[in-house]
């Protein structure tokens, strides 16, 4: 099993400094594997609402709460929203007799409970797939073509890691989605879908996929959302700003694990990689989840003009402005939209990030930078 130190470490800070931890992503992340170095599953403080008889026993969750001690881990949280109003009283007993991690694999709706229930008292932390800084500069390669989720990347053969891509699939949109509340026909889900692996690293526009499945804009803006919300898509927004220039306004859509990616895009192997037309917007897509997860920023966003200025990804992180621009390339050059980014934007500086090896300068706060380097360090 790959370690996750930092993972491990921020839960740990998080457990010191809240009530209640709730760890949130897409299913088969790593959630639960992270959650039992804290709590063995076999633990009478471990409760599996997947489980039938933990569900049964939750029917009455302060009977079945009130009376734990030290560190409670409840995983599929969002199964039972009800809990949230209990956890709410059990986090505001004086002496804290318990804390309450909670695991769960809806985000805005599992939030939106998070908030209204336990606002003050709750530390959400987003967990994803592996990244470059915890399988190592050297896997880079091997993490773009077939993902981060920890069964797909340590499945021993190629055929392995495309049937576990193919069941998690199959899983999601015929079971996990439809639990959630949405119900919509899986091969119409995964029609969708197919749409949205092309439209990765562009700017979204629902009339194509809305008259290509006979449904209306509002209804695929839906399907997108319910998509977001389980981790599965990144809709990147746009930034605004007063320049007097027009600027795009709909969000960029990426698909968060570039192992899925090519599975709906029929992309096999490395050489297919390499030979298929959107294999240099897939690793543009891999690098930007790969510098948010490491950047870690307070908010993001791209910045595009109608007149042709662009930015990939604008972070805006502790009153600082970074820039940073995606490249496959060997050696990325000075370009004029960067100069106008770093202009029109006021950045405090613009990193291009790229998959070779040197670290070099392009111009005033402005360099090149190895995705690999970027991803273990962060931005600057």
């Amino acid at each position: 099993m790959i370690a996750r130190p930092q993972l491990e470490g921020r839960i740990r800070a998080a457990l010191r400094r809240a009530r209640v931890v709730v760890l949130i992503g897409a299913r088969q992340t790593g959630k639960t594997t992270l959650a039992r170095r804290f709590l063995p599953p076999a633990d009478p403080n471990y409760f599996d609402l997947e489980n039938p008889e933990t569900e049964a026993l939750m029917a009455q969750p302060l009977t079945a709460l009130r009376e734990r001690r030290g560190l409670v881990v409840i995983d599929e949280v969002q199964r039972a929203p009800e809990l949230f109003q209990t956890l709410r009283v059990l986090a505001d007993r004086p002496g804290l007799p318990a804390r309450f991690l909670l695991l769960g694999s809806a985000g805005l709706a599992l939030l939106r409970q998070t908030g209204e229930s336990l606002a003050g008292r709750v530390e959400v932390i987003e967990i994803g797939g592996f990244t470059i800084g915890e399988v190592g500069a050297a896997q880079a390669t091997r993490l773009w073509r077939v993902g981060g989720f920890p069964r797909s990347y340590i499945a021993k053969t190629e055929a392995a890691g495309t049937a576990w891509r193919r069941q998690f699939i199959a899983t999601f949109l015929g079971r996990d989605l439809p639990q959630l509340g949405l119900n919509v026909p899986a091969p119409a889900m995964r029609r969708f879908w197919t749409m949205l692996a092309h439209f990765h690293g562009q700017v979204w526009n629902a009339a194509d996929p809305a008259r290509s499945l006979g449904v209306s804009e509002p209804t695929v803006r839906k399907y997108l959302d319910w998509l977001t919300q389980t981790f599965m898509i990144r809709q990147l927004p746009p930034w605004h700003e007063n320049l007097g220039k027009r600027q795009v306004k709909a969000p960029k859509i990426y698909f968060r694990d570039t192992g899925l990616l090519h599975e709906l895009l029929g992309i096999t192997g490395m050489k297919g990689l390499l030979a298929h037309p959107r294999s240099g917007a897939s690793w543009e897509g891999f690098a930007l989840e790969q510098t948010l997860r490491a950047a870690d920023p307070d908010e993001a966003f791209f910045w595009a003009t109608h007149a042709g200025a662009e930015l990939d990804l604008l972070m805006l992180k502790r009153g600082r402005r970074v820039g940073v621009e995606f490249k496959r390339a060997d050696a990325p050059r000075l370009t004029p939209s960067m100069r106008i980014a770093m202009r029109d934007l006021k950045l405090d500086a613009l990193q291009v990030v790229y998959p070779g090896e040197q670290r070099y300068a392009l111009g005033e706060r402005i360099e090149a930078v190895p995705l690999a380097a970027l991803a273990r360090s962060g931005t600057k």
